[in-house]
């Protein structure tokens, strides 16, 4: 006779094994009295198995993982769910509503971790969050855009000599997988620093949505889920080539000021010397060429076509083969465009 789980407590509210609800977490008032709360979705699965976070919005104006967890949310893979699914969409309301990256105070939330009950707003929310969402989870999916007037392409980015977080990029599948050292003040850090692991999903540009940022994240966290034995493999796709591990990355800057024409896009292969971009003056008079430095792979770019001198304009990583990522990466964007998971009205 199989024995019922306890429910699952977060805030005030006990979630029943087998049920699902939306717990709205306290957070401040505002000036005007009104409250703020970080709203939370559980899904308690009837039978055990791990507690999964996936959080979106740590930057108010990084919308994509809103848009991700909504269709998570939907899949009908998790009416089997072993397990619990925390999903936070907006982690910062204030930012959100005011179409902003940062908090009130002009913090950077993600660098305010593992925050304070008693510190600034920023480090309150960041001690609630800790507190109520990453202590009670065995991993984490963190989920980010570029910041604004800059796009990047889906990646997974992971702390350097972390095989479990390497093992679970290559299961997520996203087309590129960096290495990106873990810095303080950041819920990375601070989660690792009590023993847990959490994947950095980054795609597309703040304030902006895009179906292949969307559908490469929702597809990723499946695969999670399902390599974590949380829900059933059907219907569930597995990637049809290893993503592309970038070791290192360098910013390719404007040589001059002026207006910026792209050759190259974002999730572009260059060899080393191709003319990725150029620079001009208004008149026609100057004009300057921005050149690979190396043979790879184009993770992020500027989408503003006038720069100053020295605003970054590519982030170009570093690939090992050339003619070996065209074909993986070709392979895992075309999977994207056809996976058939997805429709017309899963997207609605």
């Amino acid at each position: 006779m199989r024995t019922a789980r306890p429910p699952f407590g977060i805030g005030e509210e006990q979630v029943p094994p087998g049920s699902r609800r939306t717990v709205d977490l306290p957070v401040s008032v505002l000036s005007d009295h009104t409250p703020v709360t970080m709203s939370v979705h559980v899904v308690h699965g009837e039978r055990p198995g791990p507690v999964l976070f996936v959080s979106g919005g740590i930057h108010g104006d990084e919308v994509i993982g809103v848009e991700i967890i909504r269709r998570l949310l939907k899949a009908p893979n998790l009416e089997s769910l072993k397990g619990t699914l925390i999903a936070v969409p907006i982690v910062n309301a204030f930012g959100f509503i005011s179409h902003s990256r940062y908090l009130p105070d002009r913090r950077d939330l993600n660098r305010m971790f593992p925050g304070s009950h008693s510190g600034p707003l920023a480090s309150r929310l960041a001690n609630m969050f800790m507190t109520e969402i990453v202590k009670r989870s065995d991993l984490g999916i963190d989920l980010h855009s570029a910041a604004i007037h800059r796009t990047n392409y889906p990646q997974v980015r992971i702390a350097p000599g972390n095989d479990h977080t390497l093992d679970l990029a290559a299961v997520f599948g996203a087309p590129i997988v960096m290495r990106s050292p873990l810095r303080d003040g950041s819920l990375r850090k601070a989660a690792k620093d009590i023993g847990k692991d959490v994947l950095l999903y980054e795609a597309g540009e703040g304030l902006r949505l895009d179906e292949l940022s969307v559908r490469a994240g929702v597809a990723g966290i499946l695969r999670i889920m399902r390599q974590q034995k949380m829900i059933p493999p059907k219907g569930v796709s597995r990637p049809k080539a290893a993503p592309q591990f970038c070791p290192s990355s360098k910013w390719l800057r404007a040589p001059m000021g002026g207006l910026l024409r792209i050759y190259k896009t974002d999730g572009a292969l260059v060899r080393q010397g191709d003319t990725m971009a150029t620079v001009s003056d208004p008149f026609g008079e100057q004009e300057q060429e921005i050149v690979a430095p190396f043979d790879g792979i184009i993770v992020g770019r500027a989408v503003m076509p006038v720069v100053n001198e020295g605003d970054a304009v590519f982030h170009l990583g570093r690939v090992r083969s050339v003619d070996h990522a065209e074909g993986a990466v070709g392979d895992l964007s075309a999977q994207l465009d056809d996976d058939p998971m997805f429709d017309e009205d899963e997207i609605i």
